[in-house]
């Protein structure tokens, strides 16, 4: 059964969340500009296997926008709480692969393992780009319909041939205000940065990058594979930085053998 629920967050507003599936608790987070339609082609394949969640974040998708600070992790927190998920497997892309780092390394108890797919990390410097640089200053001035443009020229880098295209057009041309919500303050970072603090991630951690997503990105896959102790890097074919839209059947196979790898980090038998 699925179900779809709002669940209040502090300073008002609320949260859209997803729940369906029955087993262990795995818990999808999107990227910057996108919202949870970003995990369309693998969540009811995900539901036959666990009790699947996915929710947009604040001010995304059907999510209220942010009317006073807030920070991402506490919205992640909210969600798990809702639900009664005492641990939950992480899967996250992009600035959802950092909002599960951060939430891992502030409440590991909550956490089974950690998937970071496309992952951003807070404390990794970028390197200076024309077309970085025009991103951030698109950013910086609110101007919506040129972030969502070079969104997809970035971050899209296969186009609209490739599978996925029509739902990574229409997230990103809804949500690209949303970045110039953080850009004024709202999201809150966390008080550390979590590249400095990866040798203390406990769980079992699975790394993975598309093979043409930005090479920044895997220049950060690198960093956080050699930075997390037993992390594992799976590089995946024929996917930019919307991998679980470009490279759905992959992803799957990677994260329907999550549960028997966070076993073997763990000494137990999955038999």
């Amino acid at each position: 059964m699925t179900t779809t629920e709002l669940i209040p967050v502090a300073g008002g507003g609320h949260i859209w969340a997803e729940r369906a599936g029955a087993g262990p608790p795995l818990v999808l987070l999107h990227g910057s500009v996108h919202d949870s339609r970003l995990w369309n082609r693998v969540f009811a394949v995900l539901a036959r296997h666990h009790t699947v969640v996915r929710y947009d974040a604040r001010g995304h998708g059907r999510s209220t926008p942010a009317t006073a600070p807030f920070r991402y992790e506490a919205d992640l927190l909210a969600v798990l709480d809702h639900f009664d998920l005492q641990a939950a497997e992480l899967a996250g892309l992009s600035m959802g692969g950092e909002v599960a780092l951060d939430f891992t390394l502030e409440h590991p108890e909550r956490v089974r393992s950690l998937t970071l797919i496309a992952a951003s990390v807070g404390g990794h410097e970028w390197p200076r780009s024309p077309d970085m640089d025009a991103y951030v200053a698109a950013q910086r001035g609110s101007d919506a319909r040129r972030i969502a443009e070079l969104e997809l020229t970035l971050w899209a880098s296969l186009g609209d041939r490739a599978p996925g295209f029509d739902v990574i057009e229409s997230m990103v041309r809804e949500n690209a205000d949303v970045r110039a919500l953080a850009e004024k303050g709202l999201a809150l970072d966390p008080d550390e940065d979590a590249v400095d603090r990866l040798d203390r991630i406990e769980a079992p951690t699975m790394v993975i990058v598309g093979d043409h997503d930005h090479p920044e990105i895997g220049v950060i896959a690198g960093r956080l594979t050699d930075g997390i102790p037993g992390a594992r890097l799976e590089m995946v074919a024929d996917a930019d930085h919307y991998l679980p839209l470009r490279a759905p059947g992959r992803l799957l196979e990677l994260l329907l053998g999550r549960g028997a790898f966070a076993d073997r980090r763990e000494g137990r038998s999955s038999d």
